[in-house]
């Protein structure tokens, strides 16, 4: 038996539950803070944590969450720079580095840009490279986030 098979064979429920108990946890605590209570209701305070009606009736009937932990970045899949790609192997600019402290680099950082192709598809101009060549087909049916931001440079602390 392989490593890996070794570690999905000592893999079992409690590290299941362990493991994604924080995910599980955000999800009640989002529902516990989007409904007002009755002792704030009853004193006229607005939870501000609450969920706001939508501008639009909901349509879509299931949801396909892609976490893509130790996926290709996705800088290679959904989300195209160009400026990122026109200033592939040039110095780091120095606004970037300010103030900044990166525990594993040393010197001024060379900028990485894809070495993905990408282009546009579906009625909606989705970009997409072509690291996923059968996920274009279906590009309108896509919703692809890019609202998402973080200060973060490390990998897990970005990810929450």
């Amino acid at each position: 038996m392989n490593p890996a098979q070794q570690f999905l064979r000592s893999r079992t429920r409690r590290h299941f539950f362990k493991e994604s108990s924080a995910g599980i946890g955000a999800i009640a605590l989002s529902d516990l803070l989007s409904n007002d209570t009755a002792a704030s209701a009853a004193k006229g305070i607005e939870n501000p944590l609450r969920l706001k009606p939508s501008h639009f009736a909901p349509k879509a009937k299931q949801v396909i969450y892609l976490h893509l932990t130790g996926s290709p970045p996705h800088l290679d899949l959904f989300d195209y720079k160009p400026e990122l790609v026109k200033r592939n192997d040039q110095d780091c600019p120095d606004a970037f580095l300010k103030g900044k402290r990166f525990a594993f680099t040393s010197g001024v950082p060379k900028l990485m840009g894809t070495p993905r192709t990408f282009k546009r598809y579906g009625q909606g101009g989705v970009w997409l490279s072509d690291a996923l060549p059968n996920l274009q087909g279906v590009a309108d049916e896509l919703c692809v986030i890019r609202s998402m931001h973080t200060d973060q440079f490390n990998h897990a602390p970005a990810e929450l």
